[in-house]
């Protein structure tokens, strides 16, 4: 569907500037060698964004049995939270940084941050300081995606931008898994710090590639520009004509990640409340990552095919029907597809939705448009295992949870049939394919 973006800022040749060269007239970059390592190498740090997101929940059951500090399921819960909520400090403000500082030095600061407070984890005295880690770290992991699909978006070709944001996304999941996997030989033979010590790789390996191969998609001049113009900013998003918009990007984006992260958070608890063992509860689990991982390949390609915001809409659905099934109690086999079509759908939505707002926003905007979408949609990543726990806590059933997660994606599903409202019916000059 057609939508207008505002001339893109002009951008500097790649020659000893750092920038990345723009032909005149073209509203895409080439998409060259060069450019195609430095999106390697921000998935690669998408990845370690992933697992370092995922990782507590794999040492959780050790911190309350072999530290000695005290905590109980609540306590450990709240700990749990802190990385979300550091997450959505930190996209919020590295998106409007990277508008302002530049998307090279946001990425690579962000990755730093998480790198560095993460290994940091594993030398925590106590749970305070361990909570407190945990939130520097995820301002650094809630920073990243953002800055990175910012400047991914202008490195390469417009027909392409859709298909690689998501494909972009595919490294949380991978991530997450690859955390799971690894703790299953490492936790024992080495302990819980040791899943904390493996961020180290992010910090001595892929930083200094992206030091070497992350070039600066914007100009001295246009960064300068930015902070100047009272078309930069969030003020900018919250008016017209972007208010409504942005409005619904962001509603759609609490929806989305409250079906994700309060299902990816339950998913092994619910399924043994069902009465399954802990072994086919964990299957369950990588049954829903996996589809998350296929979710943004099926979704990057038909994003590019139909467009992000009807394939969003699509997806959405998917995830609701899929977790509505699992509210008769289905046979084992139409369980895990349930969850690999809830995987499908949730995360794919998720990666649709930056593929969106990466398109629909014009360059000096679409760090912060990008922060402001995921950092406000941290808030149901926040409160998603809060509601879910409070759901069982008051007797209501594992179905309870289904229920509330579909429901989810369907609002989402309705919020996103708003925006195609939305464009459809207004559409500046200079239209793009959204």
């Amino acid at each position: 569907m057609n939508h207008t973006l505002p001339a893109a800022a002009s951008q500097g040749s790649s020659s000893g500037t750092g920038t990345v060269d723009v032909p005149a007239g073209s509203s895409s970059p080439r998409f060259s060698k060069r450019s195609a390592l430095a999106v390697l190498v921000c998935w690669l740090l998408v990845v370690f964004d992933g697992y370092d997101l995922i990782v507590y929940g794999t040492v959780q059951a050790s911190l309350i049995a072999e530290t000695g500090w005290g905590l109980t399921k609540a306590t450990a819960g709240t700990i749990g939270s802190m990385a979300f909520l550091g997450m959505m400090i930190g996209a919020i403000f590295a998106g409007r940084m990277a508008d302002s500082w530049g998307r090279r030095k946001t990425i690579l600061g962000c990755a730093i941050l998480f790198s560095v407070f993460t290994i940091l984890c594993a030398f925590a005295p106590n749970a305070a300081v361990f909570g407190a880690l945990r939130l520097l770290a995820g301002i650094g992991l809630g920073g990243l995606v953002p800055s990175a699909n910012a400047l991914v978006a202008e490195l390469v070709p417009t027909k392409w931008r859709s298909t690689i944001a998501t494909l972009m996304m595919s490294g949380v999941p991978i991530g997450g898994s690859l955390a799971a996997l690894v703790g299953i030989p490492l936790i024992p033979a080495f302990g819980w710090q040791a899943m904390f010590l493996v961020a180290v790789l992010a910090l001595v390996i892929v930083v200094p590639l992206g030091l070497k191969y992350i070039p600066e998609t914007l100009t001295p001049g246009s960064m300068k520009s930015g902070q100047s113009k009272n078309s930069a900013g969030f003020r900018s998003l919250l008016r017209a004509p972007y208010l409504g918009i942005s409005i619904l990007f962001a509603l759609a984006t609490i929806a989305t990640l409250f079906a994700w992260y309060g299902l990816g958070t339950w998913l092994p608890n619910l399924m043994q409340l069902a009465g399954y063992n802990l072994g086919s509860a964990l299957t369950f689990a990588l049954a829903l990552n996996l589809g998350a991982v296929a979710g943004s390949v099926i979704t990057a390609w038909a994003g590019t095919r139909f467009g992000p915001i009807p394939t969003a809409i699509a997806a959405a659905a998917v995830a609701a029907v899929g977790l509505a099934v699992l509210l008769v109690s289905p046979p084992v086999s139409v369980v895990y597809l349930a969850l690999v079509l809830a995987g499908v759908g949730t995360h794919g939505t998720q990666c649709l939705i930056i593929a969106a707002v990466a398109s629909h926003y014009p360059d000096h905007l679409r760090g912060t448009a990008l922060g402001w979408a995921l950092g406000t949609g941290r808030i149901g990543a926040v409160i998603a295992p809060q509601v879910g726990g409070l759901l069982l806590a008051a007797g209501m059933g594992v179905n309870s949870n289904f229920l509330a997660f579909a429901g989810a994606a369907a609002i989402a599903a309705l919020l996103l049939a708003g925006v195609a409202v939305k464009i459809t019916t207004k559409v500046p000059q200079g239209a793009n394919n959204v």
